[in-house]
Order: structure tokens, then C-alpha cells, then sequence
């Protein structure tokens, strides 16, 4: 008898798992409210701002590599254009946010900003509802679904795969960073959106917004994880890591990649536009730079640290990753660079399954020494 689906997904973790998603939680929606809020600014106890808005910002990054690793680690596709639907996602609620702006801009106008600047008369048509949180929300959706779903029709079609697909998603990204760096197009240009104001009437910079933003991200980053553990471990999971592993035989027992490759994609597309629109209103901006082809390099080297067909490593792999890049643009700005290029090369060579597999050989030869 098959098991109902409620069960189902909670069987797709261990115990362990689960009490670590719990303690997870307890941290981001009790602890750090706590010290953030309740705790003295001058005592060593208490968190600042600065720190809510940068793990903030981490677990939006957490997501998008988990959306990364389900396409990577677990169907063999390698996309270097995933910048876009996170840039998708968060300039659909950034139009919100600058609709909630109203009359307390620059130029105390109904449009915004940059409109007023450019001696725009309205609202573009596809600015229609922005004012409506509803509409928004359905938009960080269905627009990353679907820009996914038809360049993914017509990629995996033609069967295009490996680097050939890496370097069209990474020209499609490109493409799309060029047209949003237009003032015509109608989303600020190379400025993109900024000075938001409120969020469902709330000042976007109070620490309970910010808080709430917080506790928000930390929650979908745990429902998303949950999720991507019970897909992964489902019929379509088994049969996606098939398809990555020996995708001739698959279809020679009758299943057609195409379709499963499609909806993974456009499952982690979905997932990188949610994670776009959490991103914004805790950072305060959005703009075409994070389209750039670099940007979604980066992704990719977040789960290849972490641990690419783990799931908890593309996490592991984001926090890794930028806390260093916080740490190393402040103390060594212009190493930076040279430091994420030397950590993928070493990673690449001496660790080929990332920080989860060290650690799971680390703990293997442990149990064999012990035994």
C-alpha cells in the first residue's frame, strides 16, 4: 500500500536531519530576534543590523544553490545563466517595492524615481498592478517559470547538453543583463531599483520588518530543503539521477528526458525567483548586475564547494563561500578574486565532492580506524 504523501515527505529525512532543521529554526525565529532586539547595542551578546541583513542575504544565496544543486548535482545540467530568474524574481517585487514608494520620492510624483528622471508620463503597461501584492507574488513566480520553461523547451528538444548548454544559458543570462541595463526598457537601467520605503505598509528598515524578512527566508530555505530531499528520493528523483547517469538507457525503456528534465528546471527557476524576491527588500536594491555571467559562476562554485548531489552542501557551500567574500573584501579587497579562483581549483582537484564528501570520508576512516 502506497504511503500518503504527508508521510511520505517526512520520511525523506533522518531523524537527524530533522532535528537539525529544528534547531535551525529555533535559532533564526527565537534566538536571533532575542539578541537582536531584547539584547543591549553595546553588549558583546548583541546582533546588529549589519549581521540580520548579511545572513539574511547568505540564505537567499542558500536557496538559489539548492535550486542549483537539484539541476546539477541530481540531472547533470550545468547552468551558468541561473543569475537571471534570481534577477527575475527580484525585480518583480522590486516594482512593488517602488510602487510603495507613492509620493515620498526624490520628486514627489506617483512614478517612480528613475521615470520622473527620464520624462516618463505613466506607468508602463507592464507595470499594471505592480501596486498589488497579489499579483507581485504570482509574478515572482510565473515569470522565472516561465522564461525557464520555453528557452528549457526548445534547449533540451534539441538535446543540447554539457558545455554547449552552460554556454547558451550563460549567453541567454548575458542578454538579458545588456537589455536590463537600457533606460528604455523600463526598470531603471543601470541604476535598477532602490530607497524603498515600506513593504505591506510596514517601514521596509525597522528591525521587526527586517526580522520578519529574516525569519521568512530562514523558514522557505527549511520548507525548500525538505522538499528537495523528498523529490530527489521520489519515482521522478530516482528517475532524473538516471537520466544524469545513462540518459540512452533511460529512453530506451520507454521514459522521455525531455519532460522531467524540463520540470526540474523550471522547479529550480521557481525556487531561484523566490529566493530573488527575498533578496531585495532585505539589501535595499536590485540591478541588472546581478545577471552578470560572474554572479551565476558563482552559484555554481557554491555547490562545488559544498558538495554537488548533497543537498545540505550547496548550503553549506553559500555560507562558506560568503562569509569569506564579506571577510576578504573588507580585509584583502583586491585578492578576492584571486582567492575564489584558487579555492574552485583546489576544490576541483583535491576535493571532487566538495566539503560534505571530506567530511564523510573523514568520518568513514574514523569508523574503519576505530573498528
Amino acid at each position: 500500500m502506497r504511503q500518503p504523501l504527508t508521510l511520505r515527505i517526512l520520511s525523506a529525512l533522518d531523524t537527524r536531519s530533522w532535528l537539525a532543521i529544528g534547531v535551525f529554526l529555533a535559532l533564526a525565529l527565537v534566538v536571533v530576534p532575542v539578541l537582536h532586539l531584547a539584547v543591549a547595542e553595546d553588549s558583546a551578546f548583541h546582533l546588529s543590523t549589519y549581521f540580520i541583513t548579511l545572513i539574511g542575504k547568505i540564505m537567499c544565496y542558500a536557496l538559489v544553490a539548492v535550486a542549483m544543486d537539484l539541476i546539477w548535482g541530481y540531472g547533470g545540467i550545468l547552468s551558468l545563466g541561473h543569475g537571471l530568474f534570481f534577477a527575475l524574481g527580484g525585480y518583480a517585487f522590486g516594482m512593488y517595492l517602488m510602487r510603495q514608494i507613492g509620493r515620498d520620492g526624490s520628486y514627489g510624483a506617483d512614478l517612480p524615481d528613475f521615470m520622473v528622471f527620464l520624462d516618463w508620463k505613466e506607468i508602463p503597461w507592464f507595470w499594471s498592478g505592480s501596486d498589488s501584492f497579489g499579483w507581485v507574488a504570482l509574478l515572482v513566480v510565473i515569470v522565472p517559470a516561465l522564461v525557464a520553461f520555453v528557452f528549457g523547451y526548445f534547449a533540451f528538444r534539441s538535446r543540447i547538453k554539457g558545455v554547449y548548454f552552460s554556454i547558451i544559458t550563460q549567453a541567454l543570462t548575458y542578454a538579458a543583463m545588456l537589455l536590463f541595463f537600457r533606460n528604455e526598457t523600463g526598470f531603471g537601467g543601470n541604476n535598477g531599483f532602490t530607497d524603498f520605503k515600506r513593504v505591506l505598509g510596514y517601514s521596509i528598515t525597522s528591525p521587526e520588518t527586517r526580522l520578519v524578512l529574516f525569519g521568512l527566508t530562514a523558514v522557505l530555505l527549511a520548507v525548500t530543503l525538505v522538499f528537495a530531499a523528498w523529490l530527489v528520493k521520489s519515482k521522478f528523483g530516482r528517475v532524473l539521477t538516471a537520466i544524469r547517469d545513462a540518459e540512452s538507457r533511460v529512453m530506451f525503456i520507454g521514459y522521455n528526458p525531455l519532460w522531467y528534465k524540463l520540470t526540474i528546471w523550471v522547479i529550480s527557476a521557481i525556487i531561484c525567483g523566490i529566493a530573488g524576491a527575498l533578496y531585495v527588500p532585505q539589501v535595499g536594491i536590485i540591478n541588472p548586475s546581478e545577471m552578470s555571467p560572474a554572479n551565476s559562476i558563482e552559484i555554481a562554485i557554491w555547490v562545488a564547494v559544498g558538495g554537488r548531489g548533497t543537498l545540505i552542501g550547496p548550503i553549506i557551500g553559500a555560507f562558506v563561500v560568503n562569509l569569506a567574500k564579506s571577510w576578504f573584501t573588507v580585509s584583502f579587497p583586491e585578492y578576492w578574486l584571486f582567492f575564489l579562483g584558487l579555492l574552485f581549483i583546489v576544490v576541483t582537484l583535491m576535493l571532487p565532492q566538495g566539503l560534505v564528501g571530506l567530511w564523510k570520508k573523514l568520518m568513514t576512516q574514523k569508523q574503519g580506524g576505530a573498528a
